[in-house]
């Protein structure tokens, strides 16, 4: 499969470059018996998904009727995809391996990796084997995504594959990034004087007033309740404005 979607086309980086690129890397292993359509490659691509650039690397791994060797692309993935051939009902069997080794890997990590269930060779539909919702029954079996396409006709479903795999890295990076305390400023005045007035003719001066800003962290939605402030401005006819802050801080 990836001797389609990683052929040579205008973009792609040289070796060289690839070495000192800074944008964001994914790696996607594609698992799968013999005859799924699997090229047997590695391959680096750089790809631009949602305005968003991502060097897109590929392990097309060379199982052969069962799963071998797997920690070479277990620990190495940040992605999987699962490839069977959809007029071969064998090869179809054979993914549940490769789904399992996955599911208990990410049990004993506790991390989970998206994996996407593909059923390839759609141009083979007159000869088909397998159905399309026993492949979508199998994902959902599992909880992962489905799709069928055609590696050797529609560059662009692939494409489409792939690029969703980078998504779902991307979301699963997202949700287990650490959490960071919200911070507001807080500006002080350190010093002040108040203009100095004229008198007998002599010139008036004004000190500089200096203010320093400090950090307090933001309380957490437990700890904030909601208090409602009067202005002290007694002496007004007009009924006295209220403000609605956040119990903890004060008012300057």
């Amino acid at each position: 499969m990836s001797s389609v979607f990683g052929k040579p086309r205008a973009g792609n980086l040289g070796p060289e470059r690839l070495v000192h690129s800074s944008i964001p890397e994914v790696n996607v292993a594609i698992l799968g018996c013999r005859g799924a359509g699997k090229s047997e490659d590695t391959y680096t691509s750089e790809e631009t998904v949602d305005q968003q650039p991502v060097l897109l690397r590929v392990m097309d791994t060379a199982d052969q009727d069962v799963p071998r060797n797997c920690k070479r692309y277990l620990s190495w993935a940040h992605a999987f995809l699962v490839v069977y051939s959809i007029d071969d009902r064998r090869n179809f069997e054979g993914c549940s391996q490769y789904l399992e080794i996955i599911t208990h890997h990410a049990k004993e990590t506790q991390h989970d990796s998206p994996v996407l269930l593909l059923g390839n060779k759609l141009d083979m539909a007159q000869y088909r084997q397998v159905t399309k919702s026993e492949g979508m029954t199998l994902a959902s079996k599992f909880g992962f995504m489905f799709y069928e396409v055609s590696a050797c006709l529609d560059f662009e479903a692939v494409q489409h594959v792939f690029h969703e795999a980078i998504r779902e890295v991307r979301r699963e990076q997202e949700r287990n990034a650490p959490t960071r305390p919200l911070f507001i400023s807080e500006e002080r005045s350190i010093f002040h004087q108040a203009p100095l007035t004229a008198k007998h003719g002599l010139p008036s001066c004004t000190f500089n007033t200096l203010s320093t800003v400090n950090y307090k962290e933001m309380p957490t939605v437990a700890q904030a309740k909601l208090v409602t402030v009067k202005s002290s401005r007694a002496q007004s006819k007009r009924k006295a404005p209220t403000l609605t802050l956040l119990k903890g801080f004060k008012i300057f």
